[in-house]
């Protein structure tokens, strides 16, 4: 097992969800040299998120600044001039990046599905998962029944909300117009987990030769 402070995973994601508008809301003072006095400012004056608990809305303010973070200063210039559906879809490539349970849930658990005869996802599903990652790390090891189930609600949830998984839990693939931005940014595997047919990533691949 992993030595917990070792540890690639965390819980976090369970404090916040997907939060588009959020984050975009958030992303002007991310970007600015006061991040953190603005970001202060709009934990104690709610200029911008409109979530009313203080608790809630400094929970979120930390995950959209770990995603942040997560990725580089580049990406958030190109994300800022997509359109809102490209900005769906790159969201979700940030939480992909961000959060390596959501990552492990996606490549092992829903991608498998897809290519099921199935193509549906539960929750069952994911707790098979859990249980791989529990194996072989300490800290996701002693998350309690609670916590975990709590993380697994909150990837099923960001999943509806990017439109792969439907009220019936039936998988969809996911479409953007700027796919070609993630393989000339050597990210290929990306359209992979937006449940793209590997012809339709050829095509994509073809267009930029």
């Amino acid at each position: 097992m992993s030595i917990t402070k070792e540890s690639p995973y965390t819980a976090a994601i369970t404090g916040g969800g997907f939060l588009f508008s959020e984050t975009n809301a958030l992303l002007p003072l991310l970007q600015s040299a006061d991040r953190v006095a603005l970001l202060k400012d709009e934990k104690l004056n709610n200029r911008l998120l409109k979530i009313n608990a203080e608790t809630s809305r400094y929970r979120a303010i930390m995950e959209i600044a770990r995603r942040f973070d997560a990725m580089p200063a580049s990406f958030w210039a190109d994300y800022q001039a997509m359109n809102e559906e490209d900005q769906h879809v790159a969201l979700f490539f940030v939480i992909l990046k961000t959060y390596k349970i959501c990552f492990d849930f996606h490549i092992n658990v829903t991608m498998r599905k897809w290519n099921s005869i199935s193509k549906t996802l539960v929750s069952d599903d994911i707790d098979m998962e859990f249980n791989e990652v529990s194996a072989r790390d300490e800290f996701v090891d002693s998350w309690s029944d609670k916590t975990k189930r709590k993380v697994a609600g909150a990837y099923l949830t960001i999943l509806r909300k990017v439109g792969i998984l439907d009220k019936e839990d039936n998988l969809h693939p996911l479409s953007a117009s700027n796919f070609d931005y993630y393989i000339i940014n050597g990210e290929q595997w990306f359209l992979e987990a937006c449940l793209l047919q590997p012809y339709q990533i050829e095509n994509i691949k073809k267009q930029l030769a």
